[in-house]
């Protein structure tokens, strides 16, 4: 898409920021692309990360009562609702072991409306422009231009899939993906200001380990770095993954900001209650953004995630949750197995990467416009959810132009649905064997298209 900075008026140009220059805030975004109104009526969307189900019941009643409530429908305090500050504060104080107390509700707390607006909030806080920010690709997207347009620079530095492994050697592991320290080191100038990981990871579903934080900490700690670290996952870790939080490694509680999102934990993406936690030197700076932007988060629904925090241990209800997401990736994983494709297993989040190398397609296929130019993860996407009725999210949107060829060979898929509709989609997956080249064809060089 061709950019411009002037809107069209019958009296003249009337130019807008630059910023939106960058960052491809005005290019046709993925979700865009692969929307409803894009798609077949029935088709099965796999591919944004939202729940066709809802918040625990609990949580849901702590909602209603809220609003059926004077208090609970009016302002709240800019830095959250205190029930909700202190829900967070006594929920994850033991999992910050370096503090040896508990967080504070007043100045190491401060919840956001959702975890995109707590991270931009940091981002307007701390960022001059020019200052860069380091991202591990494939990135969460909207990390991109929320750091452009608070006058940031992004500097890429790509998680490596397993050397030499082809389509035909089958599943491979998501801690398979690797952060080569030597490109972080490199990738280092005078003006970068801020390293962020994200773990577990959207969309490769790795947990970084505890040496991968500790080195990336080394690093952050020698440049005198920021990190912010995206957790909004920390509740979906698979088949023993330890999640290690960056802030409590030695010496990092004093840089790092650590970003949490009840959509996430309690299936309730739609009600935008995330959450910081840092220390004050973080915080208030990034209060008085937030202050000065959406004011307050929306009341009843902090009340009711602070219910589902207060709630959660009694009811073992991350346990409970981790399995049943277990359950619903056991057959997406099984779906994939029985057409013979390959496929990234997670450690955590609610996302796998099908590998689509084998995948193809007639010549002649019908694209539109939207898709022309991009990689074989788009045309694998757009193609399957119209032929299949199934869809996903290209990976190569997750990159820089000269990393994309990393993500294309890959396309994602949402499993945060029940276990009806994930079988359903599977039943219509099994109709992708057709375009599968032979097995006997199979080659180093993936598909042509």
């Amino acid at each position: 898409m061709a950019a411009s900075n002037v809107i069209k008026q019958s009296n003249g140009p009337v130019p807008f920021s630059d910023r939106l220059l960058g960052g491809r805030a005005l290019d046709l975004d993925v979700w865009s692309i692969y929307n409803a109104l894009a798609l077949p009526p029935d088709t099965v969307n796999l591919g944004q990360g939202y729940m066709n189900f809802p918040p625990p019941q609990w949580v849901k009643e702590a909602a209603d009562e809220a609003i059926a409530s004077t208090v609970g429908n009016h302002y709240s305090h800019p830095k959250g609702r205190i029930r909700l500050r202190k829900a967070i504060s006594d929920y994850y104080s033991d999992q910050f072991t370096n503090l040896g107390r508990k967080l504070d509700p007043e100045t190491e707390i401060l919840v956001t409306s959702g975890a995109n607006m707590g991270m931009y909030s940091v981002w307007g806080a701390f960022l001059d422009p020019g200052d860069e920010v380091i991202l591990f690709e494939p990135y969460f997207d909207q990390y991109l231009a929320s750091i452009t347009f608070n006058a940031g620079t992004p500097v890429f530095v790509p998680l490596h899939p397993p050397a030499g492994h082809t389509a035909s050697h089958g599943p491979s592991a998501a801690s398979e993906w690797t952060i080569s320290i030597p490109e972080l080191k490199a990738a280092i100038t005078p003006r970068t200001k801020m390293i962020i990981v994200n773990t577990p990871h959207n969309p490769v579903g790795k947990v970084f380990t505890r040496r991968e934080l500790e080195q990336i900490a080394d690093v952050a700690k020698e440049h005198n770095l920021l990190v912010m670290s995206d957790e909004v996952y920390d509740c979906l870790t698979f088949d023993g993954a330890e999640h290690v939080r960056i802030a409590t490694l030695p010496g990092m509680w004093e840089r790092t900001v650590t970003v949490g999102s009840a959509g996430k934990s309690f299936a309730a993406t739609g009600w935008r209650i995330g959450w910081l936690i840092g220390p004050p030197t973080i915080i208030a700076p990034t209060l008085a953004v937030t202050t000065r932007t959406v004011f307050c988060t929306n009341s009843p629904l902090q009340e009711a995630a602070a219910a589902g925090l207060e709630g959660a241990p009694k009811r073992h209800y991350f346990e409970t949750q981790r399995k049943e997401y277990e359950e619903r990736l056991a057959v997406l994983m099984k779906v994939f197995d029985k057409l013979g494709m390959s496929y990234v297993i997670p450690q955590g989040s609610y996302f796998i990467l099908l590998d689509i190398s084998d995948v193809e397609w007639p010549e002649d296929y019908p694209f539109p416009a939207t898709i022309t130019g991009r990689g074989k993860d788009f045309m694998f996407c757009w193609f399957v959810a119209q032929e299949i009725g199934v869809s996903a999210i290209p990976v190569s949107e997750f990159y820089c132009k000269e990393h994309q060829h990393i993500g294309e060979k890959f396309a994602r898929f949402a499993f945060c649905k029940d276990i009806a509709t994930l079988e359903h989609a599977g039943e219509r997956l099994q109709k992708l064997k057709q375009y599968l080249k032979p097995k006997a064809a199979n080659g180093a060089n993936g598909a042509t298209h």
